[in-house]
């Protein structure tokens, strides 16, 4: 077949886990012998990121998203045209090339591109996040999760005091949004990476023609994988890693404040990423058994993976479906969460009884990552086959390409 992958979190200096998500799938395909073209943004520039983005393939620079902010954070109001005039932005792109491919799959943050590409291009997309529903794409709001479905209440998430008129302001562009989002998912083929997401949005618009929807599930290169905790060396004793961007969401501040002072002895915690809560972490919780390592490259985190005793993913949003929890399950990693968004689903994916420990607070989380950083295991031996790699789960995606 031939494909266009298409997304604007590419090219960028640090791939995150959509982009990573797009190139393992766009490597796998050529692998298996299709032609795969990657399509992105033109105003970044590929070359300087390409051996960090590590595409196979192919990449066109197809469209821009120079200003897209629209002054709504100046206005405290989100605009209704605007996601719709930057999905339009994308789809003349698409539609610029599509003659030339036998499907498009477009990965991204604005999941009503489908709705003004042709109705006669093979069009499939795959949701990520809780941006179907979601115009910050997180549902997470002054430090807790946000439940609430009212188009109204999405204004506190633009304003801190909206008020009436901006209240109905910003109603009206959700209103369009989800509209226009569940226009689109009737129309096209959408994959969801977990089945989580595919609810909440349904929760958000019961009325939805949700057909052409199916359920993938997120998914590792196991053969990369291999590779890279093959030359790691063993694992250490009472390491603990975390690993991700440093912000209020993912929880690195909530579970530092209630760790600190009690870890025990023989216990280190591996801080790797970056983001804006970085440095004030850094410096109100830094020592000898809190080590902030900063921003690593891919191969460098999977290494650290490797040779961690334990994995603890403590964010505080409901997370999609975590790559980092299926790399470290794949490892052999014991693997430490809350029970919330669509890491329940990863249970699956265990490699042996425990391995994945789900609670339900921050306390609880603390304490299985220090009770299983005390207990002795031992190294499992790496596995030639799992159901989480992408070589598996390709035969899914290319028989919707097909339907």
């Amino acid at each position: 077949m031939r494909i266009l992958m298409v997304s604007e979190d590419i090219p960028a200096p640090q791939v995150g886990g959509l982009g990573k998500h797009v190139v393992t799938l766009a490597n796998a395909l050529i692998d298996a012998g299709h032609q795969v073209h990657l399509m992105g943004r033109n105003d970044c520039d590929y070359s300087a990121c390409a051996s960090e983005i590590g595409f196979k393939g192919h990449f066109i620079p197809g469209f821009d998203l120079a200003n897209a902010g629209w002054k709504e954070t100046q206005l405290g109001v989100f605009i209704a045209p605007k996601r719709p005039a930057l999905a339009k932005r994308i789809a003349r792109a698409i539609t610029a090339r599509a003659s030339g491919y036998d499907v498009v799959h477009y990965h991204g943050h604005l999941p009503m591109v489908g709705r003004y590409v042709s109705g006669t291009i093979n069009f499939v997309q795959t949701r990520h996040d809780q941006g179907s529903e979601c115009l910050t794409h997180v549902r997470f709001v002054d430090g807790e999760v946000c439940d609430t479905t009212r188009p109204q209440d999405c204004a506190q998430c633009i304003h801190a005091n909206p008020g009436p008129f901006r209240q109905f302001i910003s109603a009206t562009a959700v209103n369009r949004y989800r509209r226009e989002t569940a226009d689109t998912f009737a129309k096209c083929k959408t994959i969801f990476v977990s089945d989580f997401l595919r609810r909440q949005f349904v929760r958000a618009v019961p009325s939805a023609n949700m057909d052409k929807t199916h359920v993938v599930h997120n998914f590792i290169d196991l053969s990369r994988l291999l590779r890279l905790a093959g030359t790691s060396g063993t694992f250490e004793q009472g390491k603990i890693l975390l690993a991700g961007r440093i912000d209020q969401a993912k929880g690195f501040g909530a579970f530092l404040a209630e760790a600190t002072n009690r870890i025990p002895q023989g216990v280190t915690l591996n801080i790797v990423g970056d983001g804006p809560e970085k440095g004030v972490l850094e410096q109100q919780y830094a020592n000898d058994q809190i080590i902030f390592s900063g921003w690593q490259s891919y191969d460098s985190v999977i290494g650290m993976t490797a040779q961690s005793h334990v994995c603890v993913v403590p964010s505080i949003w409901q997370e999609p479906f975590g790559t980092t929890t299926l790399e470290a399950l794949a490892l052999g990693r014991p693997c430490i969460a809350l029970s919330r968004g669509g890491t329940p689903e990863l249970i699956r994916y265990q490699r042996y009884e425990g391995q994945l420990v789900l609670v339900q607070t921050m306390p609880e989380l603390v304490n299985a990552a220090f009770a299983q950083a005390l207990q002795s295991t031992v190294a499992m031996p790496l596995p030639d086959k799992l159901d989480m790699d992408v070589s598996v789960v390709l035969d899914s995606i290319l028989e919707i390409y097909k339907r």
